[in-house]
């Protein structure tokens, strides 16, 4: 199914110049057009999602391994004891982390990296549930910085930013992965 993405303006670059009234169409998990959201409408068949924001490539993350593998994100049910925030150093040494611990913790990191707009990390990722975690999420591991651009034919990765430069939404290979309420 062909979604088409209306925001206020898409960056091809994350840090590039805006286009305003452009929009994104995606079909499956790549992008099939990008161009002034009236011109794509007429020509696509597309379901509409509207965002009052701006689209771009997303958020690269370089501190990835250590978010998810130097960090313990605790658990909600935890929270009258280890409260929510990431616990790290002689706090983290104090836990007990067997891999399953590890692998959920991961997965929670994992979701406020995709609440804040991130499409990209980097690794590498040693703890084998961790590095599970990362694959099943959809992120991009990639070897260091890149930059990175939306393109026609390329994979349907984004992020859709307020004003405020809060995450609206965060889209991994055509699927809406995150969506503020």
């Amino acid at each position: 199914m062909l979604t088409l993405h209306r925001v206020r303006g898409v960056r091809l670059v994350h840090d590039g110049e805006l286009a305003e009234g452009h929009a994104v169409v995606v079909d499956g998990a790549r992008l099939a057009a990008i161009g002034p959201y009236e011109e794509l409408l007429a020509v696509y068949p597309a379901r509409v999602r509207e965002w009052d924001g701006v689209l771009t490539p997303g958020r690269y993350e370089p501190d990835g391994a250590a978010l998810l593998e130097a960090a313990y994100h605790p658990d909600p049910r935890e929270a009258d004891e280890l409260g929510g925030e990431p616990i790290t150093g002689e706090a983290l040494a104090a836990l007990d982390m067997t891999d399953a611990r590890w692998g959920a913790s991961a997965r929670r990191g994992l979701q406020r990296l995709l609440a804040a707009g991130t499409t990209a990390l980097t690794g590498p990722f040693t703890r084998p549930a961790v590095r599970t975690a990362v694959r099943r999420s959809g992120l991009a591991e990639l070897p260091g910085p890149r930059p990175r651009a939306l393109t026609v034919g390329g994979p349907a990765d984004f992020a859709v930013f307020a004003a405020d430069g809060s995450a609206l939404a965060t889209v991994l290979a055509g699927r809406l992965v995150h969506r503020r309420r």
